[in-house]
């Protein structure tokens, strides 16, 4: 007699692992450290942070998903050049979607959506995990580590555009009353819209997550 194969649920707690732990243990930022150059390009302002991470979170879903649909019939020589070619598609078709909805936004992204092709953590989530294992694992995990990075660049989008412009979303959040100029005690702090305090703030959460990881340091 023919014994049954019980089927792994969607959302094993393997599978949920898929998702939580690149958001805090092997966080693709903080920990990998990948993606850094997005962390300091996008990150002045909320809204831009807030779609970047939508992005690349759509984009690596569908790359790991397509991937691995695809792993067993992809020759290895030119397995790099077809994860080029999926991502790139991928890429366009999220641009073009930029553009035809929140086109301001779209603006100001400018050519950083363009280099998500190159983003080290899609094509290093296709390598280490969509070429070796099925679609729907595939897509948790591309899942998991587009949160893990998109959380990174709000955190740090919202301190920087908190601090260095007073707005939220660019709603003003600080009463103009506050201000120097009329009469208050604050300033917006101008070394926050610089490129430096992005890396600074990622250091900063770095060190905090080790911290409260101690895990992450004996690893390391």
């Amino acid at each position: 007699m023919s014994q049954k194969v019980e089927k792994e649920p969607l959302f094993s707690s393997k599978n949920v692992k898929l998702i939580t732990d690149p958001i805090n243990v092997t966080n693709p930022v903080t920990v990998l450290v990948l993606g850094i150059c997005s962390a300091l390009a996008v990150t002045v302002k909320l809204k831009p942070a807030f779609v970047m991470a939508l992005s690349v979170i759509a984009v690596t879903i569908l790359a790991n998903v397509i991937t691995s649909a695809l792993r067993k019939g992809i020759p290895p020589r030119i397995r790099i050049i077809v994860q080029l070619v999926v991502v790139a598609a991928l890429v366009i078709l999220v641009d073009e979607v930029l553009k035809a909805f929140v086109y301001d936004v779209s603006k100001q992204l400018s050519v950083f959506v363009g280099l998500i092709i190159t983003n080290c953590i899609i094509m290093g989530r296709i390598e280490a995990f969509a070429l070796g294992n099925k679609p729907w694992p595939s897509a948790l995990d591309g899942l998991g580590n587009g949160i893990g990075y998109g959380v990174i660049l709000i955190v740090v989008a919202f301190f920087r555009e908190l601090l260095g412009s007073g707005t939220l979303w660019d709603y003003q959040v600080i009463p103009d009353s506050f201000f120097i100029k009329n009469g208050g005690f604050y300033e917006n702090n101008g070394l926050f819209i610089l490129p430096p305090m992005a890396l600074i703030l990622v250091g900063v959460i770095i060190w905090i997550q080790r911290s409260w990881k101690r895990q992450l340091v004996e690893k390391n």
